[in-house]
């Protein structure tokens, strides 16, 4: 038979998932994948029921169902400070995954450069080289994850159509502060380069930190590609509902990508999530509020087991150090941990194109009673340190 396509040679199947088949396998607590404990709100599920009940079975537009952009769009320009409009500025995805892929694809042609930070989230990498773009990595430095703008511009001297924003960002928790998102506007702008930003926990930003979108500032929101999903925020990242926002003329050719990838996101889930769209301002200071105590929460039992770390800025992971347990092999640690510690993590090396073996990934999105649990058996790490 003939072979595979090459490009599939250049990476494997996702380290995420794969850990979480080895927390069931050893019944350990999942704090591997990212998604969270919380069902969506009761308004929305109440909301999801009147459209099953409903008519809206069928195909909804392509590029998103029109209630759900005009909901989109008041609720996203309020936010990010633009005047968007639902027809003109955005196409609704499967997810924020897919977004990713519509703005690479949109942006950049086979054999173009692109920038991503690392660490990064898996897919960057992935979606860079199924669109036949080539990757140019950039290292944040542990242990704030801060980029050299010498080594930034570098990179983009390399001839590059487009840089990879995740912010916050997973798998550090950092968020960028609008000088480093000004230097990366003002070399997008003297490169002549798209930057493609994923957002999907723009809503998790502890303070003093702040969320800046790089649309928003001076004459970025021409040349930034925003990706997001309602999946984190909402707690619903089995409906698979993301979006892209960006001018016409980068939507224009969005809807081409997004019609052939996918035709459409689910038409009685769009139906219902207009419901979260237009949940009030309270929702928002609730929603990080329980993050900010999962996280120190976790973070209190890291501190106590020994684990050194970098404490998230934002989303809701936490890289941590594995140093001081003799470990030189992040993946074998983490096998070890799920099925003698009965803790699920990921493998730093995953997120890293450096040879960084020493960092395990864990998140802090299951409830706070799950999170008791899994701090008081990260605290047998004691033992073996």
């Amino acid at each position: 038979m003939p072979d595979t396509a090459q490009r599939l040679q250049n990476f494997t199947e996702s380290v995420i998932r794969e850990m979480t088949r080895v927390s069931n396998q050893y019944e350990a607590i999942n704090l591997s994948q990212g998604f969270p404990d919380d069902n969506p709100p009761a308004l929305v599920l109440e909301a999801a029921h009147r459209a099953v009940d409903g008519d809206c079975h069928q195909y909804a537009i392509t590029w998103g169902a029109p209630r759900f952009r005009r909901a989109l769009a008041r609720k996203q320009s309020r936010f990010m400070g633009l005047e968007l409009d639902p027809d003109q500025h955005m196409v609704v995805t499967c997810g924020s995954t897919e977004a990713m892929m519509v703005a690479m694809m949109t942006a950049c042609n086979p054999g173009d450069r692109v920038i991503i930070f690392s660490p990064f989230y898996e897919n960057y990498g992935a979606d860079t080289i199924l669109s036949g773009a080539v990757p140019i990595y950039v290292p944040l430095r542990p242990p704030t994850y801060d980029f050299d703008p010498d080594e930034l511009r570098r990179a983009f001297e390399q001839g590059v159509k487009a840089l990879v924003l995740c912010n916050p960002s997973n798998p550090s928790g950092k968020v960028f502060t609008r000088e480093e998102l000004h230097i990366i506007a003002e070399l997008s702008r003297e490169f002549d380069a798209y930057v493609i930003t994923d957002e999907v926990y723009e809503h998790i930003v502890y303070p003093p930190c702040e969320h800046v979108y790089m649309a928003s500032l001076p004459g970025m929101f021409e040349r930034t590609i925003s990706c997001s999903s309602l999946s984190k925020t909402y707690s619903m990242t089995g409906w698979r509902l993301g979006y892209v926002i960006a001018v016409p003329e980068v939507i224009s050719a969005a809807k081409k990508v997004h019609d052939f990838l996918t035709v459409g996101a689910a038409a009685p889930l769009q139906e219902a999530a207009v419901a979260a769209l237009e949940l009030p301002p309270e929702y928002y200071g609730e929603l990080l509020a329980a993050y900010t105590r999962r996280r120190d929460l976790l973070c209190g039992y890291l501190d106590k087991a020994g684990l050194t770390y970098a404490r998230p800025q934002g989303a809701y992971y936490v890289l941590a150090d594995i140093s001081a347990f003799g470990a030189g092999d992040d993946t074998a640690f983490c096998h070890w941990m799920a099925k003698e510690i009965g803790v699920a993590a990921v493998p730093g090396s995953s997120f890293f194109h450096e040879p960084v073996h020493h960092l395990v990934r864990f998140h802090f999105a299951r409830s706070e009673r799950i999170l008791k649990e899994a701090g008081e058996r990260l605290l047998k790490l004691q033992e073996y340190r």
